[in-house]
């Protein structure tokens, strides 16, 4: 037995260490898509809650693992129930994904026959779709707002069936007012437009129950909530997301891209006792507002950056004009001080290169990169 641990060890460090150097460690980093944890660095790019789950979930998960191992998991009307119950709407309204991604994937890869999107955004939503099937929309420029005015004329022009928007938006971390959203909604109706509002960081944005459309739902039927519980309740590893709509037809085709055991025992038992957990989930939230105001604020006081209020969990910020570029930054800070960030080169902007989306952590992990940060941004 000692041996084969052994072995299993050898392999792991193998595996985790394909770099010699800080700067080899970065070139491989750069390139993967999760598993930061088992490389040592501070992770201010993925965007998840640090005081979410609290340790009596993990224990109740631990303590279960034998059956949730063991067993097969239930299947998508049952878990549509556990949603149901934890969000208070009806199950036959709800869609439960491996993730946001699987229900994106079927959206836009399966669905969609042309989606529009406002970018810089999310970028799966465009990833996704096949080859000349998703449009672009620009933001407006520099203040990276939405016009959902502009957005559905350009909707209705291009003969979009579904539009995609984003709240708070990532990696601009800003809200499009609700307001705005049901004028988007009724505006896209007559052209039998499906409007998918993306609220998966609406969590960390101030009065959000009166903000989200969720209990809005039933009055639009070209609406869907499409929401990442991996961001706002901390679970990136347990691949849970959801879509609401009161439209049947449209839940029966996105529910029929979906197998019939998406979902693992773990995320299913997390369902299960989630609401046992509200208050501690309302407070982890309101302690990552706090920590990300005050980072705020702090970015704000280097000279020449450009710092957009944020409404979600991360900071998005234009470098200032003498600083090295967005690239630059985020390598030189993993190099010198192992904290790693985001660039945005691969959003579709104009200056993409100035600009950098920060995750906010525990204010001490803040406090030291914003002392890095105005290290490494000059030449």
């Amino acid at each position: 037995m000692k041996e084969g641990t052994e072995e299993v060890m050898k392999h792991k460090n193998t595996m985790e260490n394909k770099y010699n150097t800080q700067e080899e460690k970065y070139e491989y980093i750069s390139k993967q898509h999760g598993g930061y944890y088992r490389h040592h660095f501070t992770d201010h790019a993925y965007l998840y809650n640090l005081y979410f789950p609290p340790k009596e979930i993990f224990s109740h998960l631990k303590d279960n693992i034998h059956n949730l191992v063991l067993n097969y998991p239930m299947a998508q009307d049952a878990l549509a129930e556990l949603i149901g119950c934890i969000i208070n709407q009806q199950s036959e309204r709800i869609i439960v994904g491996n993730g946001a991604a699987e229900i994106i994937k079927i959206l836009s890869g399966s669905l969609a026959k042309k989606i529009i999107v406002p970018v810089p955004s999310f970028n799966e939503y465009v990833n996704a779709a096949p080859e000349g099937k998703a449009v672009e929309f620009p933001l407006e420029f520099p203040s990276l707002q939405l016009d959902v005015d502009k957005f559905a004329d350009e909707a209705i022009k291009v003969g979009a069936d579904m539009a995609v928007v984003v709240t708070p938006n990532n990696p601009t971390s800003m809200l499009v007012p609700k307001n705005d959203l049901i004028r988007l909604a009724k505006k896209l109706e007559p052209s039998n437009c499906m409007l998918i509002i993306d609220e998966s960081f609406l969590d960390f944005a101030d009065n959000n129950e009166q903000i989200s459309l969720e209990k809005d739902i039933d009055k639009y039927p070209n609406m869907a909530i499409l929401k990442s519980m991996s961001k706002a309740y901390g679970i990136c590893g347990l691949r849970i997301g959801y879509m609401l709509t009161a439209n049947a037809d449209f839940a029966k085709k996105v529910r029929g891209g979906i197998h019939i055991w998406n979902i693992n025992g773990f995320a299913e038992e997390f369902l299960r006792i989630l609401p046992q957990y509200k208050q501690e989930f309302k407070a982890s939230c309101n302690k990552v507002k706090v920590d990300r105001d005050i980072f705020y604020d702090q970015l704000c006081s280097i000279e020449g950056m450009n710092v957009f209020n944020p409404d979600a969990n991360y900071i998005y910020c234009r470098l200032p004009d003498a600083a090295i570029s967005g690239p630059e930054v985020v390598k030189r800070l993993f190099i010198k001080h192992n904290i790693y960030i985001k660039d945005s080169v691969g959003k579709t902007q104009p200056d993409a290169h100035r600009y950098i989306r920060i995750a906010s952590r525990t204010q001490e992990e803040n406090n030291k990169l914003i002392a890095a940060l105005k290290e490494v941004m000059y030449e």
